[in-house]
């Protein structure tokens, strides 16, 4: 039963939160404080202001946290998939409408439309990046690690997520 009502108090707000984890904050305090009772407005913000402090979405650190404290792992599992289900639900259903219609012209279409949005969209971003990564740490360090970058993937055939974990150690030993 304590399964099923953090189930509810998870899914409920992530269906009623439109705008994402922030704005389903207010709905699953009223759930867990309010209506549940789990926990006191004071742990409530407690918990709040840590999962604030660390990286990735709120509302699914929320979820983790409150689901272990309540039920235990099984607690966090359960709170967890109920904050996501609704995203995963919307996104399924969608991508089953694109695949029924991938042959309609209309379709086609648009995705022809969206294809120079997106190339422009992330063209934009690397240069954003590129930029600033200028601005921080110079020509020379951009530039070699680049050069690095490319000869590890091209010619020793060294997965990217490899290549991009260490360009993160360096960036932080050295230009931070």
């Amino acid at each position: 039963m304590i399964l099923w009502q953090l189930f509810l108090a998870f899914f409920i707000p992530a269906i009623l939160g439109y705008g994402g984890g922030p704005a389903s904050i207010p709905l699953v305090e009223n759930e867990v404080v309010g209506h549940y009772h789990w926990m006191s407005v004071s742990e409530f913000s407690n918990i709040l202001a840590f999962g604030n402090a660390l990286p990735g979405p709120i509302a699914t650190k929320m979820a983790g946290y409150i689901g272990y404290d309540v039920a235990g792992i099984a607690g966090s599992v359960v709170a967890m998939v109920a904050t996501v289900a609704p995203s995963l639900i919307l996104l399924i259903t969608l991508l089953h409408l694109l695949e029924r219609f991938k042959d309609s012209p209309k379709v086609k279409w648009l995705t022809l439309l969206i294809r120079p949005i997106i190339v422009v969209m992330l063209g934009m971003m690397a240069y954003n990046f590129f930029a600033t990564s200028l601005q921080s740490s110079g020509w020379l360090p951009m530039v070699l690690i680049a050069a690095a970058s490319l000869i590890l993937i091209q010619r020793f055939r060294v997965h990217p997520a490899f290549v991009i974990a260490g360009t993160l150690i360096i960036g932080a030993a050295f230009m931070g």
